[in-house]
Order: structure tokens, then C-alpha cells, then sequence
């Protein structure tokens, strides 16, 4: 059994990427007898007003604050067999820690990353973080690294051009514990067309409000939610709303959608993403509309399990039918939530993620 020292970005239980990636599989690790220990770089303070506007004084102490943490924890890398760095050690600069690590101290390190990360994000180079990111790093982690964790088959490829030892690791949804209710399809009342993301993921939507506003100009009664950390610029909807994304009623928030939506404009960042969006209607029995990019039609079966839609008229269409048709929203609700159970649960993947720390 192994001794485990988790590097992560983010306090613990906050950020998606890290919850979903290998967060939830920490009590499986202890039921078979490895130990672990899980080391934020960000404290919950920093984590809280980072990608707030202002608090610049505030931010660029509690970034300093992270690498003196780190440097401090490179005493303690000795002790453990494994590290686990989920994205980078450090948010910023290059990868001097990591070095470290793999260089000097000797240690199998395995590298966890669900994003095409060695690409800057069109949507998030303006905030205080991005205008400091090093993202040329990720290929010498690949390289360095005793085993490449990979989100999907895109990001897999990247990492085998330095490093034969790479896989994938799909980003995974707890069925039983979690994400665990699902849509009731036929029930009266308002019916609910939703997206949920983040700041940097509201650029897509501009693909699928002209749909939108000519659903609702044709006379189709929906509503349209948003969740997500801010809202998008106003969308010209009269049926739009938006609700603040917070943890606690993330389930409850979702299961109000009766169809979720995941436009991608097709760029290369845009193929690296791992279908989040879509596992998280599909799990809750939410049909899910999604465009033909990276790991996207891996996960929806088109007219299966949802839709893909490549065009404004696939969009359009798609949304028509299900808008008018409960009972194939409920079909199709069914086999989504199949999906995921069957191949995109915690369940079904915690051999797959135990695998990565023997050898």
C-alpha cells in the first residue's frame, strides 16, 4: 500500500475539477489500505476573492503565502511514496516545485490534468492569475511524471508525445451519493431549458441564443436558467433567468432543468474539455444538447441518450421536438442516466482510478 501526498490548486470540496477528479475516490484509496494527505496551494481566503475584481493586495499575499506552504511541504515529499499534482503545484511560474520533486527528491509522481492546459484559455487570460500562467510547464510534467492521469482521449494524446505512460482518467459523477435524484419528465408546470459553467465558460452561449430567441419569438413557452458564477451580458430573453451557482444547492438548481444544453465553439481549448457539463444533466436524468466537440460525442448518442447538434437548425430542431414531446425527454432522460451510471460513475471507474497507484 501506498503513502499518498495529493497537490492540488484549490482548498478541498471547492473546485469541480478537483471533487470530481479524485476528491471523491479518497475513501475508496483508505478501504484499501493506502494513507493520504491532500495540500491546497490557494487557502480559503485567497480561493474566495480570486477571480473577484480588485483585492489585488490581498491576492498577490495569498499567492505568496501558497509558495512558501509549498516550500515548506518539500520537507515532507520524503514521506510519501506517491504525489498526486492535480494541474501544478503552483498556479503561476514555472515548475521549479515539481522539478524538485521528480528531479532531486526522486518521487513517482502522478499527473492529473482535465484540461488543455498547455493552451491559454480564451476566456480566462484577462484576470489576475492568467496573465502570470506558464503554460509551456505542462509538457515537461508529462514528461517527468511516473504516470499521466488524462480526463479524455484528447488530452491523452498530448501527454503521449512525452510520456508513453499516460490514460485516461474520465472526470466521474457519484451516482449513489450525489448525484443521485433524477428529473421527472412528466410533470406539469413551466418547462426549463437550462446551461450551467462558469465566467470563462459563458462565450459559448453565443452559439445558441439566436435559437433561443427564435424559439420564444415562435411562441415555444420555456424558460431559459443560467447557473453559474456570474451572469451572462443580457441575452434578449423574456423567459431568462439566472441563479447564482453555490455548492449547497447545486443538485436541487440542476434538477429544475428539463433539457440541458452544452454548446462548444470549436477551438482547441474547447476540445480538451471532458463533457462535465453534460455528465451532470445526464446523471440526473436531463437529456442533454451538446455540440460535436472533444469528449462531447463520446458521452451523447445522438437521438439515444440526447442530442448533438453541429448547426443553429440542429439546435433548433432538437429543441422543438423536446420541448413538445415529454414522454421522448423522459426516454431519453433514462438512457442518459444509464450512460453514466454504466460507464461515468465513481462505481463503475474507482478500479480504473486504483489502478494508477499500483505498479
Amino acid at each position: 500500500m501506498s503513502s499518498i501526498l495529493f497537490l492540488a490548486p484549490y482548498p478541498p470540496g471547492q473546485a469541480p475539477s478537483q471533487r470530481f477528479r479524485f476528491e471523491q475516490y479518497l475513501p475508496a484509496l483508505a478501504a484499501e489500505g493506502h494513507t493520504y494527505r491532500q495540500e491546497s496551494f490557494l487557502s480559503p481566503a485567497t480561493w474566495a476573492i480570486l477571480y473577484k475584481p480588485g483585492h489585488t493586495g490581498e491576492k498577490v499575499v495569498g499567492i505568496l503565502l501558497g509558495f512558501m506552504r509549498r516550500l515548506g511541504l518539500l520537507f515532507a515529499v520524503p514521506g510519501y511514496d506517491v504525489v498526486f499534482i492535480h494541474r501544478e503545484a503552483a498556479p503561476i511560474g514555472p515548475p521549479i516545485l515539481e522539478w524538485i520533486i521528480a528531479k532531486v527528491l526522486r518521487k513517482r509522481i502522478i499527473y492529473d490534468f482535465d484540461d488543455a492546459i498547455w493552451l491559454k484559455d480564451p476566456a480566462g487570460e484577462a484576470g489576475f492569475i492568467g496573465r502570470l500562467k506558464w503554460q509551456q510547464k505542462v509538457s515537461s510534467l508529462c514528461r517527468w511524471a511516473w504516470k499521466n492521469s488524462c480526463g479524455n482521449a484528447y488530452l491523452r494524446d498530448f501527454a503521449r508525445q512525452f510520456n508513453p505512460s499516460a490514460s485516461i482518467n474520465p472526470t466521474t459523477l457519484d451516482t449513489n451519493r450525489l448525484h443521485n435524484q433524477v428529473r421527472y419528465q412528466l410533470q406539469p408546470g413551466p418547462l426549463v431549458i437550462g446551461w450551467t459553467g462558469t465566467h470563462t465558460t459563458l462565450r459559448h452561449l453565443d452559439l445558441i441564443w439566436p435559437v433561443l430567441r427564435r424559439l420564444e419569438a415562435e411562441g415555444h413557452d420555456f424558460e431559459f436558467c443560467v447557473i453559474a458564477n456570474q451572469p451572462p451580458d443580457d441575452p434578449g430573453l423574456r423567459g431568462f433567468r439566472f441563479r447564482p451557482w453555490r455548492r449547497d444547492t447545486e443538485i436541487a438548481d440542476l434538477l429544475t432543468f428539463h433539457v440541458g444544453l452544452m454548446p462548444l465553439v470549436d477551438d482547441p481549448w474547447a476540445r480538451g474539455k471532458c463533457a462535465f457539463k453534460a455528465l451532470q444533466y445526464m446523471a440526473l436524468g436531463i437529456p442533454a444538447l451538446v455540440s460535436p466537440v472533444g469528449m462531447n460525442t463520446e458521452v451523447v448518442a445522438d437521438g439515444r441518450n440526447g442530442f448533438v447538434c453541429a448547426t443553429p437548425d440542429q439546435w433548433y430542431t432538437a429543441l422543438q421536438r423536446l420541448l413538445a414531446q415529454p414522454g421522448l425527454r423522459a426516454e431519453l432522460g433514462a438512457a442518459a442516466r444509464r450512460t453514466i451510471v454504466e460507464r461515468y460513475s465513481v462505481e463503475a471507474n474507482t478500479p480504473n482510478f486504483l489502478a494508477l497507484f499500483g505498479g
